[in-house]
């Protein structure tokens, strides 16, 4: 078995040929994994296994997070605010897919990486074939995706400046200064380096100009649950990553903030409803405080919605329903928890588990402190991207006698 040598990286001038270059390098890590696979049975966890787990484990866990974050913050957002009509629409198609690969491949290197540990250090020889070709696959049709498409529109599409632009984001990310010529820095760059935080970009100049769709106040409802309602189902037809992902801002007893991403299972004409750990932290503040404020953005779209109102506690034959549809092992898990609260280590959360799965067996009981909360609401905002920051917003205000009022905000 041996191990190819690295060949020598392109100019970050040329940052699509450098994700090119990520992509030939993770293609030589994959093909080790596979000879180690075939080299495992017949040899062991020996010199030559181990060099080639540690080779691999040196590259994923230290390299492979750098091109899924060049992707992820730099060129699918610069193309998204860059592409029009039959490119925008093919990004719409294709960038869910890429973010959900991403999110599974590194899930399988977890496990993959957990076993290559125990043979790059000589203690174990175990590494799962069926694992390895899922991962490998994975990775293989996910790059043909980008090269096939996301590359070439790139290369269409951006400008010098773009390319500088993400060339100089990528060295930032690795450590390396950027290389863009005096002319091509930003004023603000050149005179106040702490305002250049934001992957070599001055973070006064980091923005994207909107300008997909219009919003005015014939084309809402006069309903503001069924506005929302549109809007949510507009974002599932054009795969929204998670478009029921929503923050959750809450106030405690002192009036100091927190917010967090849940995912809502439920709106209806009473509310918008999620559940969770009556203990934690959240669940405290809405004791203290029971007003808070949610927070929709779906990007691909260029909108954002925002609620408030008051939170109240569901039912608990609400929260029972909800409890004993979820799959089994995620009810231990919410009775395993003591959400928010300090615990020493992963080992005795995973500990705490098997204790809860032992005693709830197949059919554990809801605990009182884990159930909905629903927010009655008194505001909804719609706002929808405008070029040159000129942005739509229309506001719904609940009225004392429950009707709603609507008018338009200025940007």
């Amino acid at each position: 078995m041996s191990l190819s040598l690295h060949d020598t990286a392109p100019d970050f001038s040329q940052p699509i040929a450098v994700l090119k270059h990520c992509h030939d390098k993770i293609r030589k890590q994959l093909e080790t994994l596979h000879k180690l696979l075939a080299h495992l049975p017949k040899h062991g966890a020996d010199a030559e296994a181990q060099k080639a787990a540690q080779a691999v484990q040196k590259y994923f866990n230290n390299a492979a997070h750098l091109h899924h974050e060049d992707e992820e913050q730099n060129l699918v957002p610069m193309l998204q605010a860059t592409a029009r009509d039959a490119d925008a629409a093919l990004l719409a198609e294709l960038v869910p897919g890429i973010l959900a690969d991403h999110q599974q491949m590194d899930q399988d290197w977890h496990i993959i990486n957990s076993q290559l540990d125990q043979i790059a250090n000589g203690q174990g020889t175990a590494l799962s074939a069926e694992q390895v070709q899922r991962f490998c696959d994975a990775y293989a049709a996910h790059m043909v995706i980008e090269e096939s498409n996301i590359a070439p529109m790139a290369k269409r599409l951006f400008s010098p400046e773009q390319m500088a632009q993400l060339g100089s984001a990528m060295q930032v990310r690795r450590g390396i200064a950027p290389s863009l010529p005096q002319s091509q820095v930003p004023e603000q760059q050149q005179v106040a380096v702490a305002n250049t935080v934001a992957d070599g970009v001055v973070l006064a100049d980091l923005r994207l100009d909107y300008g997909r769709a219009s919003l005015t106040e014939d084309d809402v409802l006069d309903d503001p649950i069924a506005q929302f309602g549109k809007w949510f189902e507009e974002a599932m037809r054009a795969k929204v990553n998670e478009p029921n992902a929503m923050s959750v801002a809450t106030v405690d007893a002192a009036g100091k903030p927190s917010s967090r991403i849940v995912l809502i299972k439920q709106y209806d004409d009473r509310g918008f409803t999620w559940y969770t750990n009556y203990e934690s932290q959240k669940g405290r503040q809405l004791g203290d405080n029971p007003h808070a404020a949610l927070l929709f953005f779906w990007s691909e779209l260029e909108r954002q919605v925002r609620i408030e109102g008051k939170v109240v506690k569901t039912s608990a034959e609400e929260s029972d329903k909800y409890f004993y549809s979820r799959p089994v092992k995620s009810q231990i898990a919410a009775i395993a928890s003591q959400q928010s609260a300090r615990i020493a280590s992963r080992e005795q959360m995973e500990a705490n588990y098997d204790a809860a799965a032992a005693v709830g067996g197949e059919h554990p009981l809801r605990p009182e402190y884990w159930g909905g909360y629903r927010l009655d609401p008194v505001r909804i905002e719609f706002w929808q991207g405008r070029r040159s920051r000129f942005h739509d917003r229309i506001v719904y205000v609940k009225q004392a006698d429950g009707s709603w009022v609507k008018e338009r905000l200025q940007p």
